[in-house]
């Protein structure tokens, strides 16, 4: 019979003491290890890239591409979401990604920045800021046909000009409405739209000009479009009036490296349907640019993300951009608080919580901080976290994310020079 004895004491050697091991063996393939602890041996993401920060696990350095992991199948799409509660360096986040990307040549557009947030970045890496509010001068004419793409004939731009204006009026009367439009009123906007389209630059207030007074004889009344004219409307005489009502009084320059739309003087006062129509007026008014396929690549950034998917008019306009996004060239980035915001779209089963969990799921890189702990279950359901992964992101210090991808994971420290520090800093007033 073999004698039972104690555990040898611990043997200190130096700065090491090695103590027995007290857990039961385990074998598993590398396959499966990698998904049981993701963050083991990882390799990165190689090294063509934006430079982000460290890799915890690896100690390496991380760099962060969109368009080259996709052209190296890693991800499918280029968009990325990033989520994080207020104080975790979310933003600090987004803009470290941006502006450091720029310098790889690629360009940035922000159509609604409600804090006024990127407008010390616009101006610090050579961009424009067009701030817009009531009683401000700047004026923008969402209708703007902008410039024919080369290649494009012009006949076949007519029709794209056409359809964007078309969809973009359809998403401002169905969000201030609260409702889908009519058959009749599905027609008597294409009529209006038609009539407003023979004047050499049309605005919007021609074609409400064109649903109150509609031409004799033609397939509906202004009765018929009495609803749909009160509601564009609002955008000629409401509380947007002096935004959107002529023409343009600035011009959009697809060369520079960052184009910011500061909305502050609208979302100073918690707005947030205003906030949105701005939004949609004012990504149809980059749309032009946007679509043009010698623009270049760009991110198109959607801060605060979770004011503007309580509308189901606008996800669904935001949708079709999102599956587009490859076909243009564009990372889109939408930046919420946390997860749970999808569940403030609207019922479980409903359309607007659809499109909300579909934008999600048209996210091939999700980028998560900190998290409370009551959002974690809800987190984990929406992005199919392990264990692991959920209790990373619980205790997760500022500037520290994890990185998620279809099949890879990693846990990146935020590194910042110093100029990045003051420039990004959203905690100064405090």
């Amino acid at each position: 019979m073999q004698e039972l004895v104690d555990d040898p004491p611990p043997v200190v050697d130096g700065l090491r003491c090695r103590l027995p091991l007290l857990v039961d063996d385990h074998r598993a393939t590398t396959r499966i290890l990698r998904i049981a602890y993701p963050f083991l041996a990882e390799g990165g993401l190689g090294a063509d890239g934006t430079y982000i920060g460290n890799d915890v696990f690896s100690g390496g350095s991380f760099v962060y591409d969109p368009w080259v992991l996709y052209q190296s199948r890693v991800i499918t799409n280029p968009n990325v979401l990033l989520a994080g509660v207020i104080g975790s360096g979310k933003s600090s986040t987004a803009k470290a990604l941006i502006t450091r990307s720029i310098a790889l040549g690629y360009k940035a557009y922000v159509p609604c920045d409600p804090k006024g947030e990127w407008t010390p970045v616009a101006e610090a890496v050579g961009g424009a800021v067009i701030k817009l509010g009531p009683g401000l001068p700047t004026r923008l004419n969402p209708l703007d046909a902008g410039s024919r793409p080369s290649g494009v004939l012009n006949d076949d731009w007519h029709r794209i000009v056409r359809s964007r204006r078309r969809a973009l009026l359809g998403t401002l009367a169905e969000s201030t409405l609260g409702r889908p439009l009519t058959a009749l009123e599905h027609t008597g906007l294409d009529l209006a739209i038609d009539r407003a389209s023979q004047l050499p630059a049309p605005t919007i207030p021609d074609v409400v000009a064109a649903l109150f007074d509609p031409d004799a004889g033609q397939e509906t009344s202004a009765v018929d479009n009495r609803e749909l004219a009160h509601a564009i409307r609002r955008l000629v005489h409401g509380d947007l009036a002096g935004m959107f009502d002529g023409p343009s009084t600035t011009r959009f320059d697809p060369s520079l490296p960052m184009v910011t739309l500061d909305s502050s003087w609208i979302g100073a006062g918690g707005n947030d349907q205003a906030l949105r129509l701005t939004l949609a007026c004012a990504s149809s008014w980059l749309e032009a640019a946007v679509t043009d396929p010698a623009g270049g690549k760009r991110f198109i950034v959607y801060d605060e993300g979770w004011r503007v998917m309580r509308d189901p008019a606008l996800l669904r306009r935001m949708q079709e951009q999102w599956k587009l996004s490859r076909a243009w060239g564009v990372s889109n980035v939408l930046i919420v608080h946390r997860l749970s915001d999808l569940a403030a779209v609207g019922d479980l089963g409903s359309e607007a919580r659809a499109l909300a969990e579909g934008l999600l799921a048209d996210c091939s890189t999700r980028i998560m901080l900190r998290q409370e702990p009551d959002q974690l279950a809800r987190t984990a359901t929406l992005l199919g976290l392990t264990d692991v992964e959920v209790a990373t992101i619980a205790k997760l210090p500022k500037g520290r994310a994890l990185w998620r991808l279809p099949s890879r994971s990693f846990v990146v420290q935020l590194v910042r020079h110093a100029r990045e520090v003051e420039l990004f800093d959203t905690d100064g007033r405090m």
